[in-house]
Formats: structure tokens, C-alpha cells, sequence
């Protein structure tokens, strides 16, 4: 296989030795990755069996044939996963990282520009009647 895969399998290997479905069920590996023990999969798990999957399509894919087939690194998961940015991968980067700021809930939005241009608006119309 060539290199470019190397990583994202051994780290799918490595996630699947430590889910449950292999640990505590006693299933293999081979069977854990068919359904329905599929769904069972911890959600990283997953991510990583669709990256493989996409990578190995990847080498065979002619789009790809000059650029060459570039998958996710299992460095940059781990990176990205000790510094709490999140792991999901999403066109070979983390769907959650660089985003603007932490979303609680409780932080008010900022308000439209609409809002601000008919806030504006009134002003200027309370302005002109006080001037009458």
C-alpha cells in the first residue's frame, strides 16, 4: 500500500483495538467494521474508517492523478484533539477548528445590519420630528 494511506490505517487499527466492540465484546476487528457491529463504533472510529475508505478511493481516483492523493495526517488528529478543537474530519481538515469563539449559549448575538440601518432610520426620523 502506498504511504499515503499508512497513517490513517494504523490509526483505525489502533482505534479499533480500543473500542468496546473488540475489547469487551471479544469481536475481531475485520467484524467490527462490517454492519450492524458498525454502528456500534465509537464516532472516531467511524471518521477514521470513512478517511481510509476515502483515501483508498483516492488512489485509483484520475482527479487526483497530478496532485497526488493527500489524506488527513494522524498527527494533525492528535494535534487538534489535545488542544480541544475537535477531530471530526472535513475536507482533510477539522470541521470545528479556527472558529470565532466558544458558543454557550448564553452570549448574545450581534444584532443584524438591518436592525443597525432601521435603528438609524428611527433616529433620524425622531431627529427631524424634534426639529418641527
Amino acid at each position: 500500500m502506498p504511504s499515503s494511506c499508512k497513517e490513517i490505517r494504523a490509526a483505525l487499527a489502533q482505534c479499533l483495538q480500543e473500542s468496546e466492540c473488540v475489547m469487551v465484546h471479544r469481536n475481531s476487528a475485520a467484524d467490527c467494521l462490517r454492519p450492524p457491529l458498525v454502528d456500534t463504533l465509537p464516532t472516531q472510529c467511524q471518521q477514521f474508517k470513512r478517511a481510509f475508505g476515502d483515501c483508498r478511493r483516492g488512489m485509483v481516483d484520475m482527479r487526483k492523478r497530478f496532485r497526488g492523493n493527500q489524506p488527513i495526517t494522524f498527527q494533525k488528529l492528535q494535534e487538534t484533539e489535545q488542544s480541544g478543537e475537535g477531530y471530526q474530519l472535513y475536507a482533510g481538515k477539522s470541521a470545528f477548528a479556527g472558529g470565532k469563539g466558544v458558543t454557550d449559549g448564553n452570549s448574545s448575538a450581534e444584532p443584524d445590519w438591518r436592525e443597525l440601518e432601521n435603528q438609524k432610520y428611527r433616529e433620524q426620523v425622531a431627529a427631524a420630528a424634534n426639529k418641527k
